[in-house]
């Protein structure tokens, strides 16, 4: 259940349990659904009505041997079956469309929701989980859409041959109304156990796929430790346990589709044995009894569509329980109540947890003995969490959330890269993408990519070194150009030449613009307008680079030690 439901018809998806949304979204192109559940019955009718000719032809034509009427007959039954493969082509089109409606809706919620969260995102709920959604849970959903307008179809064919096969015999037509739904009612144990089958299969799906991007992601530094082997051998095991939850679900799934195609046949078998018995003892016509085979033999249709219908609604509904989940997280922060515009111009950042004020227009560079602590000053700076920290005097927490992001950007060594053209992901094209590129020192990479800044990257650029990503965050971050640019450890995973390079060419760029470095590098500090030491939470020290290493010997043993680390 939603912690924050939305009604429907508000324009908003209604989460309220996974059941309401998959209907918001049949809602969403009602017209279609029952273009489709009216074509649906259109068709099979179509296929029910040939017999009905046959049967006419063999007991007016074929019988009495009257050809005009046989001709008569005969012509029918073409023209219904020219007809129904139009109606059937136009079935399907709609049907189609209605799923792919779903598929792209479902999409287009779940991504504008992801953005929405932001950096709460991977605190909540996890990559792999994210992953799964996207694929085949969407899918799913848009499977489901072939439940509505096909089972109400379905169901409307049931009862036109129940009617029909009532005015031949009463008997048969009590066989088909009482028989159809006892046929539904045996399969409706295992459906149930489908469906928590399926839940979770892919809540352990979820779960295996964020452990498999983790492993990519950290596999050099499990190498480095010789810690692979070990992860390795526990991902076997889970792979193995979800195999087992696999071959589960597949083994009940398989008595569903058994049941979809033997019972309806077990049931022809029963009225056509009652038929033939009829027609022996002269109560039905030869041409009736042939009727009586066609429509039952019809009847196979609209009763595996129901049937494949429920199943595919269950896996839509375990799908939508998914993607309701995520739709039901909430942001960290968000506007509340009357908000304050922020500052006119350049101003200074205040953070009253360390004592820092970061000057307008200043490189300033904060190199902290705990990175933990130097990460969550960043996250105050930015209002990535809600503190007191102010912009020129005015709290962030009280400046639209929208402002703040306009205003001052937070980049971290961790932050996402999308896949695409390599000036997409960069966020554009021009001179201002070349010289962001030039001050992350970043030209060698566009230059060995076979097609240059076009070349498609996948996400996270995982092709590239540690070091050639890195640079490409930092020169997305230079690129929009921010009122406020706070780096978190930007050249990390870069040798010391390149350091010097990027550090000399970041300050010339920057100058002028409030710059906030979170850094130990000698080469950033050497660089910085204002260093700063940060120490059990406070700032402990701060002034020239030069002057703190002469002053301060936790500032010198701490440089001392960056540097010993780099080398």
């Amino acid at each position: 259940m939603s912690s924050n439901p939305v009604r429907p018809g508000s324009g908003e998806p209604d989460t309220r349990s996974p059941f309401r949304f998959l209907l918001w979204l049949a809602a969403r192109q009602r017209g279609r659904i029952l273009g489709v559940a009216a074509l649906t019955s259109l068709a099979i009718t179509g296929l029910i009505f040939p017999p009905f000719f046959v049967a006419h032809a063999v007991d007016d034509g074929l019988v009495p041997r009257d050809w005009t009427a046989l001709t008569w007959w005969s012509a029918g039954v073409v023209a219904l079956g020219l007809a129904n493969a139009a109606i059937i082509v136009a079935q399907q089109r709609a049907l189609t469309f209605a799923k792919i409606d779903a598929t792209y809706r479902t999409v287009a919620l779940t991504t504008r929701h992801i953005a929405r969260l932001g950096a709460a995102l991977p605190r909540k709920v996890s990559s792999g989980e994210v992953a799964n959604v996207g694929g085949a849970d969407v899918a799913a959903i848009g499977e489901s859409m072939g439940v509505a307008g096909p089972g109400i179809g379905s169901v409307a064919a049931l009862i036109v041959v129940g009617v029909l096969l009532f005015t031949i015999s009463p008997v048969l037509g009590a066989v088909v109304f009482v028989g159809t739904p006892l046929i539904v009612l045996a399969v409706g144990p295992l459906l149930g156990r489908v469906q928590r089958r399926e839940t979770g299969y892919r809540e352990r799906q979820g779960e295996l796929t964020a452990r498999s991007g983790d492993i990519v992601a950290g596999l050099r530094v499990l190498r480095g430790v010789g810690g692979e082997k070990r992860f390795a051998a526990a991902y076997r095991t889970d792979s193995a346990h979800l195999l087992r939850d696999g071959y589960r679900v597949g083994a009940v799934t398989s008595w569903v589709k058994s049941f979809e195609a033997g019972l309806p046949g077990l049931f022809l078998a029963v009225v056509v044995w009652l038929a033939a018995r009829l027609t022996a003892d002269g109560t039905l016509t030869v041409g009736q009894m042939v009727a009586v085979y066609g429509y039952t033999a019809m009847l196979m249709l609209p009763m595996n569509w129901i049937l494949g219908s429920v199943l595919m609604g269950i896996r839509g509904i375990v799908a939508a329980r998914r993607v309701t989940a995520i739709l039901d997280l909430r942001p960290d922060l968000t506007d509340t109540g009357e908000t304050v515009p922020g500052p006119v111009g350049e101003a200074d950042l205040h953070d009253p947890d360390t004592g820092l004020t970061v000057e307008a227009g200043a490189f300033t560079v904060v190199a902290a003995t705990d990175p933990a602590e130097a990460r969550a000053l960043a996250d105050r700076l930015g209002r990535h969490t809600d503190s007191d920290a102010t912009f020129g005097g005015v709290r962030l927490d009280l400046m639209p959330l929208a402002e703040v992001r306009q205003r001052i950007l937070v980049a971290e060594d961790g932050a996402y890269l999308f896949g695409g053209p390599l000036r997409h992901v960069l966020g554009g094209d021009g001179e201002d993408v070349t010289a962001a590129l030039h001050t992350a020192v970043a030209e060698d990479i566009v230059a060995a990519l076979p097609e240059g800044a076009d070349t498609e990257l996948g996400n996270q650029a995982r092709t590239l070194s540690g070091g050639q990503r890195q640079r490409l965050r930092l020169a997305r971050a230079v690129h929009a150009d921010p009122e406020v640019l706070v780096l978190v450890e930007p050249t990390s995973a870069v040798d010391s030449h390149t350091e010097a390079a990027i550090a000399a060419r970041l300050r010339t760029a920057r100058s002028g613009r409030t710059t906030v470095v979170v850094s130990t590098s000698p080469l950033f500090l050497d660089r910085a307008d204002r260093a700063i030491l940060l120490a059990d939470g406070k700032v402990a020290a701060s002034g020239g680079h030069h002057d703190l290493l002469t002053e301060s010997p936790a500032y010198r043993a701490l440089t001392d030690r960056s540097i010993g680390e780099a080398r």
